[in-house]
């Protein structure tokens, strides 16, 4: 039994080279959701994907859900809904997006944000499960509490939290506002990451669905924090913590109490090294796992 399926996004020509590296997982890019391909595009990713791969997965296109505009908003609800339809010729299996920045402020961010899963949702037909991100900061729709109400609302076996694991730690520190991520790193031990991943296992519907990569920030406009991902081993926050809670976690809290979830890793940085750094990652979180297994 594979304790999780570990890889990163790849478009069709770089299949090959992912499964090569062993990765049991791949993700289908924004870029390939985001604008029409062929039929075949889509349909050979498929067909080359079920022969290496245990899980696909999907990126939806980055656009904002809830907007002060109608037809600005009705016009990403509809590029959300084509990119879904694309992803499931694609073989996905599950299909994660951003809900994006807050437009109203109040209660009409989340009832907006309600009402497109309950389209998207409808709109997939059970060929798909949607996974909802946690934000890097409360600015941003997606809190732990909204994705728990979206799921009571649109349904909790439709709808996942999926933990894009360097915005939860900014969130949960506060430096996806004031900027500081070394304080924020300080902060960051085992016992920190452990809780993130209960949130992450109570919320997951039966799976365990991780991203990560490290960031480094900088401020737009002298006010808003923004963060910009970097090679593994340039950025924050520290990997060594979080690989060793994040073993414990999945031998301890998965394999031995809940070995029905599925637990998978996504590698999501720069593209120039994004399967060496893929590699780094998945050898050690297993370095550490080995010491509970044997």
């Amino acid at each position: 039994m594979i304790l999780f399926d570990w890889g990163t996004y790849n478009v069709l020509s770089k299949l090959g080279v992912a499964a090569s590296l062993g990765m049991k997982l791949t993700e289908i890019p924004p870029r390939d959701l985001s604008r029409r391909r062929s039929d075949e595009y889509y349909e050979s990713y498929r067909e080359q994907a079920r022969k290496a791969f245990t899980t696909v997965t999907a990126h939806a296109p980055y656009y904002n859900v809830v907007s002060t505009s109608k037809g600005i908003m009705e016009s990403s609800w509809r590029g959300l809904i084509a990119g879904a339809e694309r992803a499931v010729k694609a073989g996905a299996e599950i299909y994660n997006l951003h809900l994006g920045w807050r437009a109203f402020m109040d209660e009409r961010d989340l009832e907006n944000a309600t009402a497109f899963l309950k389209k998207l949702t409808e709109s997939l037909n059970e060929k798909a499960v949607v996974s909802v991100e946690v934000p890097y900061t409360p600015r941003m729709l997606g809190l732990w509490d909204e994705i728990r109400a979206l799921r009571e609302s649109v349904g909790e076996e439709r709808v996942i939290v999926s933990v894009q694991l360097e915005n939860a730690w900014m969130l949960e520190t506060g430096a996806g506002d004031n900027g500081d991520f070394e304080e924020a790193d300080r902060r960051a031990d085992e016992s920190f990451w452990w809780k993130i991943l209960e949130k992450a296992l109570e919320l997951g519907g039966g799976f365990l669905s991780l991203r990560f990569s490290q960031v480094v920030a900088f401020v737009l406009g002298g006010r808003r924090v923004l963060k910009k991902r970097v090679p593994l081993g340039m950025g924050y926050p520290r990997l060594e913590p979080l690989a060793r809670a994040l073993a414990r976690f999945l031998v301890e809290e998965v394999r031995g109490k809940r070995p029905e979830v599925r637990a998978h890793l996504i590698y999501t940085g720069p593209m120039e090294t994004k399967y060496r750094d893929t590699v780094e990652l998945f050898s050690t979180v297993m370095k550490e796992t080995v010491k509970h297994l044997v």
